[in-house]
C-alpha cells in the first residue's frame, strides 16, 4: 500500500500512530515501526533529558522509522528541540498544541521532517508555506484536545487548499475507514485510540477496558468553556466537569481556575493508576469500534486488509 506519505516516510502502510501522553513510549512506537507503521514517541512536558532517554530506548528496540512529538506548550520545548537538532539522530516530528513555526527553519536545515496537527484549512495552508513536509488534518471525532470541524468535513477541504501529503485523524478505527480517508484524497491516516488498547501499550488495564467496553455515545467533550475541548469517555470526571462548567457559564466572573484544579493530573490518574472514575479517559468516538486487545501488527493489518477488501468491492460495483 504505497502512498505519497510512505515514500516520504520509508514505511510500509500509511497508518501513524498517534502521540498520546503517557501512552506512546518506547514500547509502543516501536512496536508500530517495527509493524510497518510509524511510531510516534510522545514527550508532552518532558526535559530535553526524558526525551534523550525515550530516543534511546526507542532506538534499541526498532531500526525502522519513526518520529518524535513536540508539544508546544511544554516549558522546556526550547531545549527538547536543540537536542533533537543537535545530538538525536532523529529525522521526523510531528507537532501539536500550537504553531511550529519559532523552530520550523531550524528543523529543516537539520533535514528533519516537520508534521504539524492542523485543525482549520488556514493553518494548514500556512504550515505548507513555512516548510511543513506533510500535515495532520485533525477533526472533533479524535480523542483528546480536539477542533470544532469534523473529519469528514475537514479532510476534504484540506486536501484541496495543499501540495503536500495531508494525513488524516480523528474517527478511523478499522480499514473501512481508512479506505475512506483514502478516497478523500488523503495520503495516510493517524490512529491513536485502537493503538491505546494494544498488547504493547503500557496503558492500565482498567483504561482499555473502559475503552473495549465503550459504545457509539460513550464519549462526551469537556472543557468548551475553556477555549480547548476535550474527548473524553463519561465517567464521574466528566459529569462533575460538566456540572462545574454549566454553573460557571452562568456567572459574570467564572473562576475557570476552578475547572484546572478538578482535571489536574486526571490523564496521568487514568492511563497510569487505573483510576476510571475520576480519571481522564481520553478517546476517540470510534472506541464504540474496538472490542478487543491486539498486536500492534495484528492492528495494522486489520487495517491493510479491511481498506483493500472496501477498495475491492466498491470496484466491483462500477464494473
Amino acid at each position: 500500500m504505497e502512498t505519497t506519505l510512505t515514500e516520504l516516510l520509508n514505511i510500509e502502510y500509511p497508518i501513524i500512530q498517534g502521540a498520546m501522553a503517557w501512552i506512546s513510549d518506547a514500547d509502543l512506537a516501536a512496536a508500530v515501526s517495527n509493524a510497518g507503521g510509524l511510531g510516534v514517541i510522545g514527550t508532552g512536558g518532558d526535559t530535553a533529558e526524558l526525551v534523550k532517554e525515550k530516543v534511546e530506548d526507542m532506538s534499541s528496540k526498532t531500526d525502522k522509522a519513526f518520529a518524535v512529538n513536540l508539544y508546544l506548550l511544554n516549558p522546556h520545548i526550547d531545549e527538547v528541540v536543540d537536542y533533537l537538532i543537535k545530538e538525536s539522530g532523529v529525522k521526523i516530528v510531528t507537532t501539536g498544541a500550537g504553531n511550529p513555526g519559532k523552530y520550523m527553519e531550524r528543523l529543516k536545515e537539520a533535514d528533519i521532517k516537520v508534521i504539524p496537527v492542523v485543525a482549520s484549512v488556514a493553518l494548514a495552508k500556512r504550515m505548507e508555506r513555512i516548510g511543513a513536509d506533510a500535515v495532520i488534518a485533525e477533526g472533533m471525532e479524535a480523542g483528546g484536545h480536539i477542533g470544532r470541524s469534523t473529519t469528514m468535513a475537514l479532510l476534504p477541504q484540506i486536501v484541496d487548499a495543499v501540495s503536500c501529503p495531508v494525513i488524516a485523524a480523528g474517527g478511523f478505527g478499522d480499514g473501512r475507514s481508512l479506505a475512506a480517508a483514502l478516497m478523500l484524497g488523503s495520503s495516510g491516516v493517524q490512529v491513536g485510540t485502537r493503538f491505546a488498547v494494544a498488547h504493547e501499550s503500557n496503558a492500565h488495564d482498567n483504561f482499555k477496558e473502559a475503552i473495549i467496553k465503550a459504545n457509539d455515545i460513550s464519549t462526551t467533550v469537556t472543557g468548551t468553556i475553556t477555549g480547548h475541548p476535550v474527548r473524553v469517555l463519561r465517567n464521574q470526571l466528566t459529569k462533575d466537569y460538566l456540572a462545574l462548567e454549566k454553573e460557571l457559564t452562568g456567572s459574570d466572573d467564572p473562576d475557570l481556575n476552578l475547572l484546572e484544579e478538578l482535571g489536574a493530573g486526571s490523564l496521568r490518574r487514568a492511563v497510569v493508576d487505573g483510576d476510571s472514575k475520576t480519571g481522564s479517559l481520553m478517546a476517540g468516538q470510534i472506541a464504540g469500534l474496538i472490542n478487543q486487545r491486539q498486536s500492534c501488527e495484528e492492528i495494522i493489518q486489520d487495517y491493510v486488509k479491511g481498506a483493500h477488501k472496501s477498495i475491492q468491492q466498491v470496484c466491483e460495483l462500477y464494473n
